[in-house]
């Protein structure tokens, strides 16, 4: 039988393993909301390709150790989005323009199937919703609102990639959008590039409106592909429908 010592013992022993764990699932939470940070930062352009992540700094500005800044950067380094160098600062990814491109062309496959979809599946709300989107694009480009344009060109995309009510499809569109979002900034720089990527919107607009599944696959494979990061790189649309229609409607 156990005394009243064993017992206090015991107690004592078990506040001190639990103290333990909240410790460690506070670590991993806060690694994982830095991770998070520093993805945003580097997704929406604050932390351009090739910035070095110097992890003194990192830390002060977060208010944290070095321990959470180092296996945070190990994180995404994981996932791409980071170069780790040996006994260096890691970097913001800066791929190759081959790998670039190649990037650049599943996303265009991915959401050129988004837009054959969404010209089929597509709720009337769903439609009305888009045309919206594409009215307050012209309103933002008409006042020269650049940041406006960029976050309603996104929000124009996750729509159409919404509205192929294919949740996986999205996601991966999704995924490879954001991890390309640094490099499409220039995109929404100087009146003729945002009039030229109202008039691409427009053109798929029009053919998901339509129930046109071929032409909005085709003009949301030109408009991914017309982005001044890809401007005299050897890539353009490929000729011809890469999927055929019975997949890409399924």
């Amino acid at each position: 039988m156990w005394n009243a010592v064993d017992i206090e013992n015991d107690a004592a022993s078990g506040r001190v393993r639990a103290r333990r764990r909240s410790s460690a699932v506070r670590a991993v939470t806060r690694t994982e909301e830095l991770r998070l940070q520093i993805a945003d930062e580097i997704t929406s352009g604050r932390l351009a390709p090739g910035t070095a992540l110097e992890e003194v700094e990192i830390a002060k500005r977060y208010g944290v150790s070095r321990t959470p800044v180092r296996e945070a950067i190990r994180d995404l380094a994981a996932s791409g989005l980071v170069e780790a160098r040996p006994h260096r600062s890691a970097l913001v990814a800066r791929p190759s323009m081959e790998r670039l491109r190649g990037m650049f062309e599943v996303m265009a496959e991915l959401e050129c199937m988004c837009a054959v979809q969404a010209a089929v599946h597509m709720t009337a709300a769903e439609r009305a919703g888009l045309e919206r989107l594409h009215a307050e694009l012209a309103i933002a480009i008409h006042a020269g609102e650049e940041t406006q344009c960029g976050l309603l060109d996104e929000r124009f995309h996750a729509a159409v990639n919404a509205g192929c009510h294919n949740d996986y499809l999205a996601e991966l569109a999704v995924g490879t959008r954001i991890k390309l979002r640094p490099f499409l900034k220039d995109k929404y720089r100087g009146l003729e590039r945002l009039a030229q990527s109202y008039a691409e919107h427009d053109r798929v607009l029009t053919a998901i409106q339509r129930g046109d599944r071929a032409e909005a696959g085709e003009a949301m494979r030109a408009h991914v592909f017309t982005t001044p990061v890809l401007d005299g790189a050897a890539v353009a649309p490929a000729a011809s429908e890469p999927f055929p229609v019975s997949l890409a409607t399924a």
